[in-house]
């Protein structure tokens, strides 16, 4: 037996597969994972993300310390409510978490980071807080909700107060607002925190509120027509986004630079010492891999672990899968640098024939892949 969310009965009331995800019991699909996929890329899906860590930050060292411990710059944060993607890095480079951090006040941050990873985020934390005038808690009181889709926001807002309401739909994407106690419906939600954000690659909101009302607030918002999606279509979404999965894309013996994600290493200010600064100095001078995307041309399913043959040399998928919204096998692999064109993948023994393409396939509905290329045959 793992451990449970607050929502838990209620995935079980919807005939949900449950299965162990990172110690967690957590609902796979409720029927149909295709048709979870397709609910939230053409109207509005929701998950149960309670197992990932909320964990505050208050103190008038908040800010300092986080700027030393994340390798994206927190400094960048101006306005209230603004969030950050960064990587929670090792002296080494290799990435411990990847998160998002958001800046409420001058003096208090939010952090969301991976359920596997939680219980190791808050110790190497708190171990390298000790200098700093900061407290770190974790919020295992909240639940959270994620509602994605194209009509999910209009959807979700609708529940709330006609002021609060506006102040929804007026949030800015990757911009958080915390509404303290507020009513949806007849349903008091207590520290309800909403974010404009979501891992889909849809539109959307990630709703953090009281464990309490938490199987209320699911199904008020499944009464509004909105799907209730499991962790297989969260990982089909997210690999059409081009979104990584700790575990998979990242991991502690892989640095930020050859996991597709230099984007977030905030080198400047120069001044700005940060853990993990000196060896991606380093590693920038001797990158031999990086992160890509992977179309299959060949009939198949394309999957981690397969080795990637290319004209650069050898590689490895890290995730893969069957597409829903393109209709064809997708992957993303870490590969030697400089590699591009026709690649083969063994898949079983059984070389394919696969093509490299800039690892984001689909936003918000929108298929990226040219149609040359999807009806492209070896």
């Amino acid at each position: 037996m793992g451990l449970k969310t607050p929502l838990y009965d209620s995935h079980l009331k919807l005939g949900a597969k449950i299965v162990d995800f990172g110690g967690w019991d957590m609902p796979l699909h409720y029927g149909s994972q295709i048709e979870e996929h397709h609910a939230v890329r053409r109207g509005a899906g929701m998950f149960d993300v309670s197992h990932m860590g909320i964990v505050d930050l208050h103190g008038a060292g908040a800010a300092q310390f986080l700027r030393f411990v994340l390798a994206n710059d927190v400094g960048k944060l101006r306005t209230p409510g603004k969030g950050l993607y960064s990587c929670l890095l090792r002296d080494d480079g290799g990435v411990l978490d990847d998160l998002i951090v958001y800046r409420m006040d001058e003096e208090w941050f939010r952090m969301i980071v991976n359920a596997g990873t939680r219980a190791k985020d808050l110790a190497w934390l708190r171990q390298k807080s000790a200098s700093y005038a900061v407290r770190i808690s974790e919020r295992d009181d909240l639940a959270m909700i994620a509602v994605q889709g194209p009509q999910a926001r209009e959807l979700a807002a609708s529940l709330f107060p006609a002021d609060v309401r506006s102040r929804l739909l007026e949030l800015a994407p990757f911009v958080a607002v915390e509404l303290g106690n507020v009513f949806a419906g007849q349903l008091e939600l207590q520290s309800c925190f909403v974010a404009r954000t979501g891992y889909t690659g849809e539109d959307g909101f990630e709703i953090a509120i009281g464990a309490g009302a938490a199987p209320r607030l699911w199904e008020q918002l499944h009464a509004l027509g909105i799907v209730a999606a499991g962790l297989g279509a969260r990982d089909t979404l997210r690999l059409e986004a081009g979104y990584s999965l700790y575990g998979h894309e990242l991991d502690e013996n892989h640095d930020p630079l050859s996991s597709g994600l230099a984007w977030t290493v905030a080198f400047e200010p120069a001044e700005r010492d940060f853990i993990g600064r000196k060896a991606l100095g380093k590693a920038l001078m001797i990158q031999k891999d990086e992160m890509t995307g992977l179309l299959l041309l060949d009939r198949g399913v394309l999957r981690a672990q397969q080795r990637v043959l290319t004209s650069a040399g050898s590689g490895e998928i890290t995730s893969g899968t069957f597409a829903p919204t393109i209709g064809r096998s997708i992957a993303m692999a870490r590969v030697p640098r400089g590699a591009s064109g026709r690649v083969q993948v063994d898949v079983r023994g059984k070389l394919l024939a696969a093509l490299i393409i800039k690892p984001l396939f689909v936003h918000h509905g929108q298929v990226l892949i040219s149609t040359e290329l999807l009806g492209e045959n070896p």
